[in-house]
């Protein structure tokens, strides 16, 4: 039987339009697979801090605050905490620093009760101290446990989980827009 050429041509672009398809649907697949293989996200799916794996565990460490009482975690409140490690002696640093948090800290907005400010050692002289900011006594212990907390670049920052974890580290004088983007990020999970 001989195809007429109207139905031979509808045949060759039907077959053409399947082989389109397929490799619409599959090329995608496997150009998305190829992507997630070799590490890439898009930039607005990155964290700005450094993601620590394994996160440390601060839960084993007895945090005290600054008149001696024990910190609580509290993983039920679900609060997120940032933590500063400065150097024993840091004056203008941490008055910089101090200034940052507490902008960060406000603009959190309706969520800013669910962010502690944590703050490891004495607190610098003369200038009024934020309300979200919960000085810590320093600890040894506590130093050792926070990957790379005495970076002689400066003052490292830190997110803790509600837990204890300590999952972001982020380096001294980086942006403080990033660790307001990370947290904000980290607030929206329940």
């Amino acid at each position: 039987m001989i195809v007429p050429a109207t139905d031979a041509a509808r045949l060759r672009r039907g077959r053409l339009m399947l082989i389109a398809l397929f490799v619409l649907f599959f090329g995608s697949a496997f150009g998305a697979g190829l992507l997630r293989l070799s590490g890439w996200m898009p930039a607005g799916l990155k964290n700005h801090g450094e993601l620590l794996q394994p996160p440390a565990d601060l839960r084993e460490v007895p945090l005290l605050h600054a008149d001696g009482r024990r910190y609580d975690w509290d993983p039920a409140a679900r609060t997120w905490r940032i933590l500063a490690a400065p150097p024993a002696g840091c004056a203008a640093d941490c008055v910089q620093l101090l200034a940052e948090l507490d902008k960060v800290w406000k603009l959190f907005g309706h969520n800013a009760d669910r962010v502690e400010v944590l703050w490891l050692g004495a607190t610098p002289d003369g200038i009024a101290l934020p309300p979200e900011l919960r000085p810590l006594l320093d600890d040894p212990a506590v130093r050792a446990a926070l990957p790379r907390a005495d970076d002689p670049a400066g003052i490292p920052l830190y997110v803790i989980d509600p837990n204890g974890f300590v999952v972001l580290r982020y380096a001294p004088h980086a942006d403080p827009s990033g660790l307001r983007t990370d947290v904000a990020r980290l607030l929206k999970l329940k």
